[in-house]
């Protein structure tokens, strides 16, 4: 919950349009300022003080404990124009906090956090638990002093501008071994915990089983992913305790799902009780991993029965891959989402000409690899191997990567080892709609002229379905210098079904330097205006210029009972 807090009628006025837009996660705190800020401070997870920053220093500085538990506060001035990341910034989420409220307000967010500063990710920001030097190799990486990454296991992580070796290391692992001076640990969840337990099993039981599993086998009860299970102990209250005291997810599968894997120690008596040969081990296996600890038994201190068994998987953290659009070249046309999973890359592939549209937004260390046009099929093979090896990659497409861009080879080349994630983007046809007016206001359709992927007579096919079934018409990729035949061949096609008079917009670099759009018709589009930077549009029989824009109509009763007057 984020307190809200405020002095003035303007602080008032920004506070309720805060609330307004975010009803469920904020509450309002009247009365004396002082009293307010105490009561969120104990209450909520973050402030916001719509307060004079000195005021907020003065107030929460006897309530300060810790960085790691204290809540995030954010200061807004009385005009609304900063948001102001006062404390907490990493732990408690006030960074992120200045920039949404920033967004709702219209307020600059104000971040002093140095690695924010610099474009670095903060060690303490990953969202996996760390230990050790984090001031000491934050000052290091800010330094530019060689940090070097010793990654036990694999886990994709965003770039870190590490070496190979330095005087101070990054660690990831899920061991137990402590820090060692000048090291920060990071602690991936790559262990999964199967759990078998009979019926009143106590939790201390199970709880004392994995802690004493994992303590012999040296590894830390900081990187449990989760603890798994057969659908029948779903609700066991000692499987459910030993998952919460863990402070981890319990997933549960079927007895037919388990019984299907493979493992070391099968037994019959599971098998008689619900329906599987292994419970501990096949949960832990059935979505794959390395066994590191087979299934082991707990041992009662009277000599009764074990009631709990378990067994230990790897799994690894899985590559990811996003395939991110760019949109159609103008910065402030990039969605936020594209522009966060760029920073979250820690490697970037791409078309050269694209990776200089945004090279300015990646993060120091992000590795780049970047080709030449023709080069889509390697690109696509080289994102896919980049995230099996576990990294974070972004692999990007100008307009919508999913439209003749690099999602479809990327997605053909990547199977289930890895984890894909699609980020959409505006697309040109889009683009050059908006500059045009409104032509795609009714059912509209996008081909691409370009014969290298795709045979002719497949193409001019589709494009005559497309004037028979009275579509607008986007042509993509329309002419070339070696290719200049196929554009007047497709507005040969459309005329046999459409006026010449009907309305044809021609844009050129849309949202890019030395933009260009026009409205000609069919009859006077001339094919030698056109080349590969070009987008052209076709109406259908209802689309009109009116007052120098294309609209197709989308055909509502009331548009047309106002037209029957004429």
């Amino acid at each position: 919950m984020i307190g809200l807090i405020s002095a003035t009628a303007a602080g008032a006025a920004a506070r309720d349009r805060l609330a307004a837009a975010w009803p469920d996660r904020t509450r309002v705190y009247d009365g004396p300022v002082g009293d307010a800020v105490r009561a969120a401070f104990a209450e909520c997870g973050q402030l916001v003080c719509f307060l004079a920053t000195g005021a907020v220093v003065r107030l929460i500085a006897p309530l300060l404990g810790e960085k790691s538990s204290d809540p995030g506060v954010v200061c807004v001035d009385e005009g609304g124009r900063f948001a102001v990341s006062l404390v907490g910034g990493h732990a408690g989420g006030a960074n992120e906090l200045a920039r949404a409220v920033g967004e709702v307000l219209g307020a600059e967010p104000v971040v002093t956090t140095a690695t924010d500063a610099v474009g670095l990710p903060g060690l303490d920001t990953l969202g996996l638990p760390v230990e050790g030097d984090v001031a000491g190799v934050s000052r290091a990486l800010l330094d530019g002093e060689p940090v070097g990454l010793d990654a036990e296991v694999s886990w994709p992580l965003p770039p870190l501008r590490v070496a190979a070796e330095g005087a101070y290391t990054i660690r990831v692992t899920d061991r137990a071994a402590a820090p060692a001076e000048r090291e920060v640990v990071l602690r991936p969840p790559t262990l999964v915990v199967g759990v078998g337990a009979s019926r009143g099993a106590p939790v201390e039981e199970v709880v004392g089983l994995v802690e004493g599993v994992l303590a012999e086998a040296g590894l830390s009860a900081a990187s449990l992913a989760e603890l798994a299970t057969v659908d029948a102990k779903a609700e066991e209250p000692g499987v459910v305790g030993a998952a919460r005291r863990f402070g981890v997810p319990l997933v549960t599968y079927s007895a037919e799902e388990l019984a299907a894997v493979d493992v070391p120690n099968p037994s019959p008596a599971p098998l008689a009780a619900v329906g599987t040969p292994s419970v501990a081990e096949a949960a832990a296996l059935v979505r794959g991993g390395e066994l590191i600890i087979p299934k082991r038994k707990s041992e009662r201190p009277d000599g009764t029965p074990a009631m709990a068994t378990c067994a230990v998987v790897r799994r690894p953290g899985r590559g990811r891959l996003a395939v991110v659009g760019l949109g159609p070249g103008a910065r402030d046309l990039l969605t936020p989402r594209a522009r966060e999973e760029l920073r979250r890359a820690s490697v970037l592939v791409g078309l050269d000409q694209y990776v200089d549209q945004i090279r300015d937004l990646l993060r120091p260390g992000t590795r780049v690899l970047e080709s030449g046009l023709g080069a889509e099929e390697e690109r696509a093979r080289t994102a896919v191997a980049e995230a099996r090896r576990g990294h974070a990659v972004a692999l990007i497409g100008s307009g919508d990567a999913g439209v003749y861009a690099m999602a479809s080879p990327a997605l053909a080349e990547a199977s289930g080892d890895i984890d894909v994630v699609g980020v959409p983007g505006i697309t040109a046809a889009l683009a050059a709609g908006a500059l045009l007016g409104a032509p795609l206001g009714h059912d509209h359709v996008s081909i691409s002229l370009s014969d290298l992927h795709t045979p002719w007579e497949v193409i001019e096919r589709r494009v005559r379905a497309a004037a028979e079934a009275d579509l607008v018409v986007t042509f993509y990729n329309p002419r070339s210098r070696g290719r200049d035949w196929q554009l007047p061949k497709a507005l040969a096609v459309l005329a046999e079904h459409r006026e010449p008079a009907t309305p044809v917009g021609v844009v050129r670099n849309a949202s890019r330097p030395g933009e260009s759009s026009r409205v000609t018709t069919l009859a006077g589009l001339d094919p030698e205006t056109v080349d590969m930077m070009t987008v052209v549009t076709v109406g259908n029989t209802a689309t009109r210029e009116i007052a120098g824009r294309m609209v197709t109509p989308r055909g509502y009763r009331w548009q047309a009972s106002r037209e029957e007057p004429k």
